[in-house]
């Protein structure tokens, strides 16, 4: 054991999903600070421009756009991905959506949006990407899926998000599920289900009930970028590859102390 080693991600490479803003975009200023080459992707071409120019300044960092709600733009997207490398060490499957609505009036289109989006996405873009995975995996330092839940996965939620609470409970056992069977191909699959965060999905939610909100977190705040990134750190570094299957509340006690 050498532990000045143990959170050494230089020279990986990984890829965020909805890495232009919010917690992924967190998550990818952590990476490319310690060295990581990091690739982030969203749906519009702007904004992806606009998150490499910004991520430059500290590191190397790449854009490319893509809808992975969309089947052919995840296929476009893996393939893409692969001309330009030949192993992906981390994969942050982090791209999601929400959509409230009182019970009675809950549309189908609204599910299905979310649903598509936060669970399809991480089944299918992990799948399209596991070879680059597998070749970047090794008995020793495992490749790492680490898929980007939420505390409401883990509780009921008091608003009516019903297909976002449900959707992130089924990425925590999907996250579990892949672990199981992706092990054999030194392949670490891994969750963080993050409480709230000041981002732009919770920006409303926050600004009218924030103080109510940081009451009833032990902690009695809300995320930092540093939270996110370390989190992500460690799981994606070789102090955690014996680790595999977990699913982490980076909620400040919300979740593990009710």
């Amino acid at each position: 054991m050498d532990a000045r080693k143990l959170f050494n991600l230089e020279g990986k490479t990984a890829l965020i999903t909805g890495g232009t803003r919010g917690i992924g975009f967190m998550i990818a200023q952590g990476l490319v600070q310690v060295g990581v080459k990091t690739y982030v992707t969203s749906r519009k071409a702007e904004t992806c421009q606009e998150a490499e120019a910004e991520l430059r300044k500290i590191g190397e960092a790449y854009a490319i756009p893509a809808d992975v709600a969309d089947a052919d733009q995840v296929a476009a997207l893996a393939a893409e991905f692969s001309r330009r490398e030949d192993k992906l060490h981390i994969l942050v499957n982090n791209a999601g959506t929400s959509w409230g609505e009182p019970f009675d009036q809950f549309p189908q289109s609204g599910w299905d949006k979310v649903m598509h989006l936060n669970l399809g996405a991480v089944f299918f873009l992990t799948q399209k990407l596991a070879p680059l995975l597998r070749n970047a995996a090794t008995s020793d330092d495992p490749a790492r899926v680490i898929n980007i839940g939420s505390v409401d996965g883990l509780t009921a939620p008091a608003v009516e998000n019903y297909p976002y609470s449900a959707s992130k409970a089924a990425v925590h056992h999907l996250t579990r599920h892949l672990a199981r069977f992706l092990a054999e191909s030194h392949i670490n699959v891994n969750a963080i289900a993050p409480g709230p965060f000041p981002t732009k999905m919770t920006e409303w939610l926050l600004q009218e009930h924030g103080e109510e909100i940081n009451s009833m977190i032990p902690r009695r705040r809300t995320g930092t970028p540093g939270d996110a990134a370390g989190t992500t750190i460690f799981l994606a570094s070789p102090a955690s590859s014996y680790i595999t299957g977990a699913v982490i509340p980076l909620d400040g006690g919300f979740s593990t102390t009710r």
